[in-house]
Order: structure tokens, then sequence, then C-alpha cells
């Protein structure tokens, strides 16, 4: 009996500590847009995608990779081969071993992935004070809740509340696991210039960057829904065919009886 007792007691500590701490730190809901490319037959935003884009070139990637996407890849944006083979050609590409038998850098191709603003790990690590910046290329797919949760974290950054003791070198932001991070606040109030004379707020820009990595994250998505799109009008189609003829056969049974 007396074990049971213990044991009841034990179990009635843990449940008491689950709720404590869940009452200490509630989960917070993500903030919900509306993103047309999350629709059944949504598409991207080629104007989203082009600024978007640009966002992360002149700001994500100082830290992190997009090493899943090439920069032939960039077609599916709107953006010429003109326009691709400029960007590659911006990029020094690691290339070898030539006939000596060394590798030697050349100007990127579009036919390369996009390089990322470290040769290693261990050098990312080492300039982020132990942290590796994580690789952009499935971020959307890679985190619960998606283009709500990488926007909700980009213009989520706030003041500590009172009371909360945040580490140096580290900001509070209520989205992240932990609620602190090492990345600082990466968008500021009219940080790029967009050509297209829109506006770089905040907002703007982490809408377009999370529009762009949504599209990283899955470019076969636009061909994959009109793929879907002709095989439920090919089944439609089958289907009223096969119901005509049914209707057809049955009919010619039944004059015939």
């Amino acid at each position: 009996m007396g074990r049971k007792v213990s044991f009841l007691s034990i179990m009635a500590l843990i449940v008491g500590f689950v709720f404590h701490a869940g009452a200490e730190e509630p989960s917070l809901s993500l903030p919900k847009r509306f993103w047309a490319f999350q629709k059944p037959l949504g598409t991207f935003n080629r104007a989203a995608l082009q600024r978007g884009f640009q966002v992360y070139k002149e700001v994500c990637s100082a830290c992190h990779g997009l090493k899943r996407i090439s920069y032939r890849h960039l077609k599916d944006l709107g953006l010429n081969a003109n326009q691709i083979k400029a960007l590659a050609a911006e990029a020094s590409v690691t290339d070898g071993p030539n006939d000596q038998g060394q590798m030697f850098q050349r100007k990127g191709m579009p036919t390369d992935f996009l390089t990322g603003p470290y040769p290693n790990d261990q050098a990312a690590r080492a300039a982020h004070n132990g942290a590796l910046p994580p690789d952009l290329s499935l971020m959307i797919k890679a985190r619960q809740g998606g283009a709500d949760y990488v926007y909700a974290l980009l213009t989520g950054y706030k003041t500590a509340p009172a009371g909360m003791v945040i580490e140096e070198g580290r900001y509070y932001n209520p989205f992240f696991s932990g609620k602190s991070l090492n990345m600082a606040p990466p968008l500021t109030e009219g940080q790029v210039t967009y050509g297209d004379g829109t506006k770089a707020t905040v907002e703007q820009m982490a809408c377009d960057v999370v529009e762009f990595l949504s599209w990283a994250a899955e470019p076969e998505l636009e061909p994959r829904k009109q793929m879907g799109v002709k095989v439920l009008s090919y089944l439609a189609f089958m289907i009223i065919l096969f119901y005509l003829t049914y209707r057809k056969i049955w009919h010619d049974q039944q004059e015939k009886k």
C-alpha cells in the first residue's frame, strides 16, 4: 500500500510540474497571414519573389546559404538568361582539380548552386560564437508553422519583458524556442531599395523573403498544382464518358427486351 501511495504521489508531482511550467510559459500563437501560394490553385507572386530574392541576397546571404538552389532555377522568378548569367558571374566558385591537381577559383555559371557565405560549418560557427546559421533552402518546410512562423520570427523582435534576463549577445523574440536567439534583428526600415518602388518596411521585406523562401523550399509547387488540375480534369472527363457509355449500353439492352 505504501508503494502504491508513493507512486501516485510521484505521478502527481510530475503532472503538477508540467502544468506549472505550462502556466509560466504559455504557448504563443502565430499571427496568421494570407499567402496566395497556399491556396489549392494558388501561385507565387513574381514581383514578390524577385523582391524576396533581393532581400535574401543583400541581407540574409551574409550569414545563411541556399545550397539547394542553382542560379538557373532563378528563371522561375521571372529573371531572363542574361540576368541569371550576370548574377552567377558575381560569385566566386571553387572548382577543380586542374591538370596540376589543384583546386582553383572561377566565376560562377548558371548551372552552379548559390554559393554560401562560409567554406564549411566550422568557419560558420567560428564567426557566430559557436552557433551555426542554418541553410535556408528548406527552412519553410523545416519549421512548424512554415511561412507564418518565419514571418513572425522576422518581425517579432521586442524588448524583453521586465524581470527576464537575456544573455549578452542574444536577442529576445517570443516566437523563438527559448525566447532568445543569437541572430540580431535582420531587417530594418529601408534596408534595401526595391527597383519597383515598393516601400521597404520591415513587414514588407519579411513578406517578400518568406514568399521567396517558400518557393525555394518547393520550386515544383506550381507545376505540381498544374499537373493536379490536368489529372482531375481528365478524371472528370473519363467519368462523364463512362457514364454516358453506360447509359447508352443500358438503353440498348432495355430496347432489346
